[in-house]
């Protein structure tokens, strides 16, 4: 076992600095192989916490590239998964199932074993190990991982291929608990603060007052007629119409390479930060087609919920450029991080402006003079709480993108 202890001893020191998961199964796959272990094929499967993902899967083989899978939500109970190995393997609460794929000893009591005999494996074992993490997988207080390995070689694995398998399994095991609650940790805080608030929350920024001045477009997005909404709609209702328009807002700025800051109430803030490396003019364009698509994704939205005999929704944009304060407000038992100053203000009197002007999308000057032949001057107007009186935009987007308010209530 001296060659294992070898694999078992790097394993740990991996896992005292800060190692990728994917390349760390990688590697251990390729160290196995090169103490003679004949591993073919290779699955290392997890239970994650995402808004999005419910497992996630990588995926190991000779000569091929090393893969990362996700398993979305809505596949929990595909045909496939009620006829794995590993479903049996929780239910049946087994730390090992191991199958001959060949020969006497074969044993094809599922689907996949077929499809791996067929395609020239001869030997299946998984090993299981549970540790304790927040999880949704299968509706579990406990989490852990599933290592699967194949071999093609004739007469698979020996009595010695297995012991060495199952003695680097509780050091994989603790090293993998690591990685993968730093990636849900990760996860956890992206999906509430934003991928750049959560890496400056994760880098130490926690403190009440931590943060710092940027230069920012800004979005800010706010529903129209809520207020009504909000008397005539029972709470779930509501809340699917307020996805449904989060979706429309925001969705097109985050493709566009915005982060949403906050989602306030109904209004969603998002910014595009502004650095001497950042191509102002070529940012403007992303976002003009983001405001587009928003608009557009309305009117598809909108029709949808027609059909349905659902009520309709309508928004406005505003933009600004300037410097915003990013970072922690509140009290020191509860922080909340956020952009605050002037540019933030402005930018959410400019967007109440579309309500009154008729028009779905407005931006300051500062915006305009970025790409000054997309926009149009609609005058100087007075905006609530700001002193100066400002000149504002409405951009000329795409032919059939609408600018103007939609009939909502319908």
């Amino acid at each position: 076992m001296g060659l294992a202890k070898q694999v078992d001893d790097w394993l740990i020191r991996e896992a005292l600095g800060n190692p990728n998961l994917e390349e760390l199964f990688h590697q251990l796959c390729l160290r196995l192989s090169g103490i003679g272990i004949p591993i073919a094929r290779a699955r290392l499967n997890w239970p994650t916490l995402h808004p999005l993902f419910r497992a996630e899967m990588i995926k190991w083989q000779r000569d091929h590239d090393t893969v990362l899978e996700h398993f979305h939500h809505q596949d929990a109970n595909t045909e496939a998964w009620q006829r794995s190995p590993l479903r049996y393997m929780l239910e049946a609460d087994l730390p090992v199932l191991r199958r001959r794929l060949t020969g006497p000893g074969k044993l094809l009591d599922f689907p996949l074993f077929e499809e791996l005999a067929a395609e020239g494996y001869t030997d299946y074992i998984a090993l299981s190990t549970e540790f304790s993490q927040p999880s949704t997988f299968m509706d579990m207080s406990t989490a852990g991982i599933f290592v699967i390995w194949a071999s093609d070689r004739s007469s698979g694995f020996t009595d010695e291929d297995l012991g060495v398998l199952q003695a680097i399994q509780q050091t994989f095991a603790l090293v993998s608990k690591t990685i993968i609650q730093s990636r849900i940790t990760t996860n956890i805080v992206e999906t509430y603060l934003g991928r750049q608030a959560g890496h400056s929350v994760l880098s130490g920024n926690i403190r009440l007052g931590d943060g710092a001045t940027t230069r920012a477009l800004v979005w800010y997005s706010d529903l129209r007629d809520s207020t009504r909404l909000t008397g005539r709609l029972e709470s779930t209702a509501f809340l699917r119409l307020l996805n449904d328009y989060f979706e429309c807002a925001a969705r097109p700025a985050i493709r566009a390479g915005g982060e949403v800051l906050a989602f306030i109430g109904d209004a969603v803030l998002v910014i595009f930060p502004l650095d001497d490396a950042t191509d102002a003019a070529a940012l403007s364009a992303k976002v003009l087609e983001a405001v587009g698509e928003s608009f557009l994704m309305r009117e598809e939205a909108n029709a949808v919920r027609r059909e349905r005999g659902l009520d309709t929704m309508d928004f406005g944009i505003g933009l600004n450029i300037g410097n915003v304060v990013f970072g922690n407000i509140g009290v020191p038992e509860r922080l909340a991080f956020t952009v605050i100053g002037p540019t933030v203000t402005q930018v959410e009197r400019i967007e109440k402006l579309t309500k009154t002007m008729d028009l779905s999308v407005l931006a300051s000057a500062e915006v305009a003079a970025l790409l000054p032949e997309r926009w149009d001057s609609v005058g100087v107007h007075a905006l609530n709480g700001v002193e100066r009186r400002m000149e504002l935009f409405t951009p000329r987007l795409a032919q059939g993108v609408p600018l103007r308010a939609a009939g909502v209530g319908e």
